[in-house]
């Protein structure tokens, strides 16, 4: 971890917020009725992956920093099941998605590569 000063040099964070953006821009399609439902819930959950990833960056121990990278890839796994949801509630169209759902599928194999490196 000496190289990385802070939690913005993990490419793991920067994938992640680019992640939080498409998301944002993904509710958007949604109805406005979901706007206290769904769009909250997803939103709720891609901004929780990059904050998890720059708290743990900031705790002192390795191991506080692989429980917050679990907590992020918890989040990550909850904002899969909302685009996959709204993927059956045809409010978006698969290949709306699909570029979200690239991204999830990439962070998550560099969440658990890091958490590895650290237990």
């Amino acid at each position: 971890m000496s190289a990385i000063s802070s939690h913005r040099d993990l490419i793991v964070w920067q994938k992640a917020m680019d992640l939080a953006v498409l998301i944002y821009d993904l509710s958007k399609l949604f109805p406005k009725e979901e706007r206290y439902r769904l769009t909250s819930q997803i939103t709720r959950a891609a901004v929780s992956v990059p904050a998890n990833i720059a708290e743990g960056h900031a705790r002192g121990t390795a191991r506080d920093y692989a429980n917050f990278l679990a907590i992020a890839k918890g989040s990550l796994m909850e904002t899969e099941t909302c685009v996959m949801l709204a993927i059956r509630l045809e409010y978006v169209k698969p290949e709306q998605a699909q570029p979200a759902l690239d991204l999830i599928t990439e962070i998550s194999k560099m969440l658990t590569s890091l958490r590895d490196k650290l237990i």
